[in-house]
């Protein structure tokens, strides 16, 4: 990143002197917090992957020498950061089309390696979910604050003017803030420096991708989340795959990221790519025959299969309860089977436990990978009923359990997150953080889920038009049949193009009538 004349400059724009001034503050906090030695170097090892290793052949990159050596012919590394789940969700996606590809992929995530890139990222991640927490507790916070950190739109003038002028971090969609993400992002370096400079890699999170550049890395794609363009996603010397085409305009001209709504000079056309979704290649590979057997259990009037997932922070309990208490009748007259992804998170577990305890007899639980597995390939073919429950030890196991119980289930319930740009169909719940709201606008005008449901009321009568009638799971099914022939859904190839060189190729999609499901893993 430059510097000229006490002010940083990102793509031919320079932020003000006082925001640099602030950020060098920033970085230096972290320096003497953590005892920051510039000097440090790193050894990285591999180990097999135990959870995804044997679906992807995934290894993972472990500080110090006890694992064996990375081999980089035919390698490709995929950088992420456990926060929530979505940037693991997106780093699985590239990993599962980069083994379609043919290549190696390795695990890196910066909350596994002991040092400054755990100490930092706990501290941050730490500030974050305590505000995305109070944004659905508090609603004043969420709309005049939290809605404007993470969007930049104006909601009081004088808070903003104090968010803008003062808080060097917020909102997330002016420049400073991207300035100030990558000076923090700096002290990751060292650990990039371990890897040869010229790895294809593919990043979740922008401080992966701007250590990895910080570090001198020349093969770097980040896979940008969201529909909603925000400055502090964007890493000068690195490539970016983007979701969507207004995504794409958004970045392009970097509308919107200076405080004062002047026109900035635009990303140039060799930093940015629109790829469309990042989606995992079992789940592209056979959307033809996971939307006709949709729609074959519609036509023999199967219960509909609800799929609700559900994250760590407890935000949305009171929208969860009032889910499962709204469809427990439904499951009673078999009209509606309930599948709750827990996560990881136990203390959801112990939670909902206490509030289903009329409804004991009805549940039935899948706490371990073997068990979601086994059930999931066998209602594949057969019918579903009841209510059941998903909890695993582990984060790989608990993110990837919603990803392969989505090619059967008929309606996947989400908040506007990552899963916004999956292949099934979705109801849209309220968002968490304005950035959301574009995630939920993409999928409901591409003809796969439902516009965003704001209340509990409304999130129910989705349930109910989804179970009671044909239209919208019709309409949805064939609007992701469509979308992938013009692919919508190829993000996480394109991206390994744009890292490795080599394309992905695509064999002609077999009539659904013929097609074979995938029982685990990737189709070969």
């Amino acid at each position: 990143m430059q510097k000229k004349d006490g002010q940083y400059i990102v793509y031919g724009n320079a932020i003000k002197k006082s925001h640099s001034r602030q950020t060098d503050s920033w970085q230096k906090m972290f320096v003497r917090l953590f005892h920051y030695d510039p000097a440090e170097t790193y050894t990285l090892s591999v180990q097999d992957n135990p959870y995804l290793g044997p679906i992807f052949g995934l290894k993972n990159l472990l500080r110090g020498d006890q694992g064996e050596a990375l081999v980089k012919e035919n390698a490709l590394v995929v950088s992420t950061i456990r926060m929530g789940f979505g940037h693991y969700r997106i780093a699985m996606a590239g990993v599962s089309c980069a083994r379609a590809m043919g290549f190696d992929p390795y695990w890196l995530d910066l909350l596994s390696i002991p040092g400054i890139t755990t100490d930092v990222i706990n501290r941050c991640n730490k500030n974050y979910s305590f505000f995305s927490r109070l944004s659905q507790r508090r609603k004043f916070f969420n709309k005049y604050i939290w809605e404007s950190v993470t969007t930049g739109e104006p909601t009081l003038p004088g808070l903003n003017f104090i968010l803008n002028n003062y808080i060097v971090g917020w909102p997330w969609r002016y420049l400073k803030t991207n300035v100030k993400d990558y000076k923090m992002s700096e002290l990751f370096k060292n650990l990039y420096q371990a890897l040869p400079a010229d790895i294809p890699m593919l990043t979740s999170h922008m401080w992966n991708c701007m250590g990895a550049v910080a570090a001198g890395m020349t093969n770097v794609v980040d896979m940008v989340f969201d529909n909603w363009p925000m400055s502090f996603q964007l890493t000068e010397g690195a490539k970016h795959g983007i979701q969507s085409p207004s995504g794409y305009y958004g970045f392009r001209a970097m509308r919107g990221f200076d405080e004062t709504n002047k026109v900035m000079n635009p990303t140039p056309p060799d930093a940015i790519y629109y790829v469309g979704h990042h989606v995992d290649h079992e789940l592209v590979e056979n959307i033809e025959v996971d939307c006709a057997a949709r729609l074959r259990r519609m036509k023999d009037n199967e219960p509909r299969r609800f799929m609700v997932t559900m994250g760590g922070a407890g935000a949305q309990r009171e929208l969860f309860k009032a889910i499962i208490e709204h469809c427990i009748p439904l499951i009673k007259k078999g009209k509606v089977c309930l599948f709750v992804n827990l996560g990881d998170h136990k203390e959801n577990w112990d939670w909902l436990q206490a509030e289903l305890a009329q409804h004991r007899e009805m549940i039935q639980t899948h706490f371990t990978w073997e068990d979601t597995q086994a059930f999931a390939d066998q209602i594949r073919t057969q019918s579903a009923q009841g209510l059941h429950i998903f909890l695993h030890d582990n984060i790989f196991h608990a993110v990837y359990a919603t990803n392969y119980l989505m090619r059967v289930v008929d309606v996947m319930i989400t908040k506007p997150s990552e899963l916004a740009f999956y292949p099934v169909p979705k109801i849209f719940n309220e968002r968490v953080g304005g950035h959301e709201m574009w995630g939920a606008i993409r999928g409901a005008e591409l003809g796969d889920g439902t516009i965003e449901a704001r209340t509990i009321p409304q999130t129910l009568q989705a349930i109910d038009l989804l179970t009671d009638d044909t239209d919208l799971l019709t309409l949805f099914c064939d609007s992701i049949v469509k979308n992938k022939s013009i692919g919508i859904y190829d993000g996480a190839y394109k991206c390994v193009q744009l890292a490795t060189g080599k394309k992905f190729e695509r064999k002609p999609a077999a009539p659904a009538a013929q097609a074979q499901p995938v029982q685990s893993g990737i189709q070969e």
